[in-house]
């Protein structure tokens, strides 16, 4: 990082501090911690919307998609990625609520702007050697431009290095893709995902505007075993090498979130967790994280609809494999903890500021609680994927996608608001041995 840069940013933060109705410091200091914890009757349902069901042989349609999402505060609108083999995003505007059990009732959004590659090619510049599928994890609209992160989807060898660039929000714009760049000293599967901003009351006692983060990919020997998130500056990507970024929460292996790890059964981790958005609300003390969540028992194999055979071996020429009772995802091969659930990991900004400080370390972090939710639309035998969030600041609203659940495996949008009084949190639903 640039030293003259570093120090011209802290005096900022200090200026602007001091400069809140000349409140000190430690005041201001006080007055977050005061700030209330959010728990499951905080986010009041307020409704959802379909996107366009758009039929393209070249991706440009969301079947199969709606993940990254991002909140666009001067259109209203959100933008989000398509079908998941092209990696296509679009903007679409956000229409009137609808609450209702039926989907046929819920208004449709309309393109804004059109799919287009966001990344103009370059998605396979974080890591060129790897021949495996890589994904956009995360959009965030900061400063009228586009940021935008990537990750390797299986990276056996952990050849990844940069995972984050930068571009225009127009995207018909063209040449003007700059990255990838390189964000902290971790492996990149700590930060190539979900993005959030820093509410204005807490960026000078974190000393940054943003948040950006992962969990729970492939090969978790190098990923993080729980919810990750560290702190960024998106406009340092292009000026300092590598940007800085302070790791907040994370589990590098063999420190899971939860005990034991990848293969047990468990509410807080184990290898089906899944967590693809996080929200730091502001006038709250609450980071949230996102996700799914198997709470079966775990099984690694090939699923089936059919309970006998589960924890049978699969028939010949398979070696070794077993079959794992999972209607949700019935003949594939890998991790099963059938049934599944929508699941909010919510931990205390005051935590992620303790590590910060260098009070504690990334992985000593639990959350204060976790809460399952339920969707419209939703089955039992559903996978209950999510494909991210997005965050109305000025209203309090977080925009939610619900993966599948539309015809032609369009995605749904429901919505949140961040109200009402106050409660006592609800305590974790396990006991974090830390």
């Amino acid at each position: 990082m640039n030293p003259t840069r570093t120090s011209t940013r802290r005096v900022c933060w200090l200026a602007l501090v001091v400069n809140v109705g000349a409140v000190l410091v430690t005041d201001l200091a006080y007055a977050q911690s005061s700030e209330p914890l959010l728990s499951k009757a905080n986010l009041v349902y307020q409704g959802a919307f379909r996107v366009p069901n758009l039929n393209s042989p070249t991706g440009a349609t969301f079947n199969y998609g709606g993940t990254a999402l991002t909140y666009n505060s001067t259109h209203n609108s959100l933008y989000m990625v398509g079908h998941q083999q092209f990696q296509l995003s679009a903007e679409i505007s956000i229409p009137a609520l609808v609450n209702s059990a039926e989907v046929n009732a819920l208004n449709t959004a309309t393109l804004l702007q059109p799919f287009a590659d966001p990344l103009e090619g370059k998605i396979n510049s974080i890591n060129p050697t790897n021949a495996n599928p890589r994904y956009i994890g995360g959009q965030l609209v900061y400063n009228g431009n586009l940021i935008v992160s990537a990750y390797s989807y299986y990276d056996a060898t952990g050849s990844q290095t940069t995972s984050h660039f930068t571009r225009p929000l127009n995207l018909s714009s063209v040449g003007q893709v700059a990255g990838p760049y390189r964000v902290g000293t971790l492996y990149p599967g700590f930060v190539s995902g979900y993005m959030t901003p820093v509410p204005p009351e807490w960026q000078p006692l974190f000393e940054g505007p943003a948040l950006t983060g992962n969990c729970c990919l492939a090969i978790t020997s190098i990923q993080s075993n729980g919810p990750a998130v560290s702190l960024f500056d998106p406009a340092e990507l292009g000026v300092t090498k590598p940007v800085a970024a302070t790791a907040l929460v994370g589990y590098p292996y063999p420190n899971a979130l939860r005990p034991g790890g990848w293969s047990v059964q468990s509410m807080l981790f184990n290898g089906t967790t899944q967590i693809t958005g996080v929200v730091f609300a502001q006038g709250t003390r609450t980071v949230l994280f996102f996700g799914r969540q198997g709470t079966g028992a775990f099984c690694y194999g090939i699923g089936t609809t059919n309970q006998a055979l589960n924890g049978t071996l699969v028939p010949a020429p398979s070696v070794n494999v077993r079959y794992c009772y999972d209607p949700a995802s019935s003949a594939d091969h890998g991790v099963h903890a059938y049934p599944y659930v929508y699941q909010v990991w919510a931990y205390d900004a005051n935590d992620l500021l303790s590590v910060k400080n260098g009070s504690k370390s990334q992985d000593q972090l639990g959350p204060t609680a976790t809460w399952t939710f339920k969707l419209p639309f939703e089955n039992p035998t559903d996978k209950h994927l999510l494909g991210g969030t997005g965050y109305d600041v000025q209203n309090g609203l977080i925009y939610l996608s619900q993966r599948f659940e539309d015809v032609n495996a369009n995605p749904i949008v429901h919505v949140f608001k961040v109200t009402g009084s106050i409660p006592t949190p609800n305590p974790p639903t396990e006991v974090i041995a830390k």
